[in-house]
């Protein structure tokens, strides 16, 4: 068998060849979250089946994640005025840009974002 060599990891880093996302990353807890954009839906998908089954209530606490598994809870903290919010993950998405997830209206009033439409957010698994 032939052995392979074992290329240092600054090496990957220099050349750019490390495979990272850069929108996951771990903090002192190790417990990992994901920074980036946030956005939100609201009546105009009222009743539409999630991708959980149940039918999308705006008024929910429920967000869409394009990979974390239905069901799972997040903690997403509205990094440009401190607002968080809980909620559970029951669709998928977001479709659209660069967008790490897609909130219900009533936790973008909660975060204080809806006007915006937008907002960075840190979206933290809970346990």
């Amino acid at each position: 068998m032939k052995r392979m060599s074992h290329i240092p990891v600054a090496a990957l880093f220099a050349a750019g060849l490390a495979i990272a996302s850069p929108a996951v990353a771990q903090d002192q807890k190790d417990e990992s979250f994901q920074v980036g954009v946030a956005s939100w839906y609201g009546q105009e998908f009222a009743g539409s089946i999630t991708a959980s089954g149940e039918p999308f209530r705006p008024g929910a606490l429920t967000a869409a994640h394009p990979s974390l598994p239905l069901g799972t809870e997040v903690k997403v903290v509205n990094m440009e005025n401190g607002r968080e919010v809980v909620v559970r993950i029951n669709d998928r998405g977001p479709f659209a840009g660069d967008r790490i997830i897609d909130l219900s209206e009533k936790a973008a009033k909660v975060l204080a974002m809806r006007d915006d439409g937008l907002a960075k957010v840190r979206v933290e698994p809970q346990q």
